[in-house]
């Protein structure tokens, strides 16, 4: 068995919470760092799926990218979603640990995942933070040049999409030099722009968005906020093990996690 504890000292070499954003809430949420566990569930997210999943494994520990408390709370009541949710956790001592903005620009993190798997060279930040330091988003190249179409499709292949939303360029009809954000990174679209990708990936892009990109005359894919941030669930998972291979601690990925939403 290890201590919580033992698992926040691993998470802070793996994503440093000085990375994090200061509007974002990272760190232990919910429990004890004295409590002994020797199970750990990784999810994206600790709804009540993956907390029921945690309930029926006996993980005593998760472990998410996005934080189950993210703005102070004015109630806790266990008729309301967030409240039943926290009441459960505590009922059966199941501690939760998240790292969001400072995994998303941490290195081998959300982003590093991303470009890999999109298969990007010399990948760099997209953005720093104040003190110069890789932050949110990367920009690279792939190794050959290729059409728009080709490139969503291959998009659309490696996160395992039946659709993305695009907006397309009237100018760059290949890409080659790539830019993304998991998760929620319209807000870098002219920071993509400026840096001259020819495309930019991210989730979370709406109508004024696309309207800017249009504007600027740069390809942007709007893949979703899951499948942007997803992969990094069995990375972090393995990490992880790498960490605690000597220990007798089991170290789970949840891979039934799925988007929110449904096209029909």
């Amino acid at each position: 068995m290890v201590k919580v504890a033992e698992v926040m000292g691993v998470m802070e070499e793996i994503a440093p919470k000085k990375l994090a954003e200061n509007w974002d809430n990272p760190g232990l949420l919910v429990g004890s760092p004295n409590n002994e566990i020797d199970k750990i569930l990784v999810a994206l997210d600790a709804d009540e799926r993956v907390i029921d999943k945690a309930i029926e494994i006996d993980a005593k520990l998760i472990v998410t990218h996005h934080p189950l408390i993210f703005k102070p709370l004015k109630n806790i009541r266990c008729d309301l979603p967030n409240g039943a949710k926290l009441f459960k956790l505590i009922a059966h001592n199941i501690s939760v640990f998240s790292a969001h903005t400072n995994l998303d620009s941490a290195k081998d993190g959300v982003n590093d995942i991303l470009a890999k798997k999109l298969e990007l060279i010399n990948s760099e930040p997209l953005t720093t933070n104040e003190n110069g330091e890789a932050s949110l988003g990367r920009i690279g190249h792939l190794e050959n040049e290729i059409s728009t179409d080709e490139f969503i499709k291959k998009v659309k292949k490696i996160l395992n999409l039946p659709f993305v939303k695009t907006v397309k360029s009237e100018k760059n009809k290949t890409i080659k030099k790539v830019a993304l954000c998991g998760g929620s990174g319209a807000e870098f679209i002219d920071r993509a722009a400026f840096l001259g990708a020819d495309v930019y990936v991210t989730g979370d892009v709406k109508y004024h968005d696309g309207q800017r990109a249009k504007s600027l005359d740069i390809n942007v894919i709007d893949a979703g906020h899951f499948a942007t941030e997803y992969p990094i669930v069995k990375e972090l998972a393995n990490r992880l093990k790498d960490a605690f291979s000597k220990k007798d601690v089991e170290i789970i990925a949840d891979v039934e996690g799925k988007d929110v939403f449904d096209i029909i």
